[in-house]
């Protein structure tokens, strides 16, 4: 089965560099702009979203024909009191500097660290998978967020990468296959590439 991860367009927040994970802001006019440029694609039927707004819309102007299926999980990732702020203006915070030195692994004062988010998301993608075999879907698309596609890869991916090498920039992502007959016993996600919104 082909398995299509894909980032929400541009928002304000992305704009101003400002760590945006609970924050429910919609897609900014470049980002509206953006995703219209990036054509439209009828024939899909289904699609896996976050329940952010920025992902739905974005799901909505790709695939305007296609049923949303929202799985809660697949939420960004939550930087608690990091929330709505740039590294530039928390540059005197001494929390925020110890989360940098440990290269933005731990938890976040009052929010998610890597390990739980990657947990939660991974679940959330595996049960989409789930799903999806079930109902002989292919291919699976996924539309959420920079750190839930970079969660999933880093748990599923094929040749491995450091979790922050699955990094990819808005309406970009990641194109793989994975095997219906053994995601039960050995869940992979295989022969992957980059994925260009305007290439699907």
């Amino acid at each position: 089965m082909e398995v299509l991860l894909i980032r929400h367009g541009l928002t304000a927040g992305n704009l101003q560099k400002r760590y945006a994970g609970r924050t429910d802001e919609p897609l900014c006019s470049q980002g509206f702009a953006d995703t219209r440029k990036a054509g439209r694609f009828p024939a899909v039927a289904k699609v896996v979203v976050s329940p952010m707004l920025r992902a739905r819309q974005t799901a909505s102007l790709l695939f305007p024909e296609a049923e949303q299926r929202v799985a809660r999980d697949l939420r960004e990732m939550d930087f608690g009191a990091f929330e709505g702020k740039t590294a530039d203006e928390m540059a005197s915070d001494a929390a925020y500097r110890a989360w940098v030195a440990g290269n933005c692994l731990d938890d976040c004062p009052g929010g998610e660290g890597v390990a739980g988010f990657s947990a939660r998301v991974s679940s959330a993608f595996d049960q989409a998978v789930r799903q999806s075999l079930s109902s002989q879907e292919d291919p699976l698309i996924v539309v959420a967020h920079g750190g839930t596609l970079m969660a999933i890869m880093d748990k599923y991916a094929t040749p491995r990468r450091e979790y922050w090498q699955w990094h990819v920039p808005a309406l970009s992502g990641w194109r793989a296959r994975l095997d219906r007959g053994t995601w039960e016993t050995c869940p992979r996600l295989t022969a992957y590439a980059r994925l260009e919104v305007t290439g699907l």
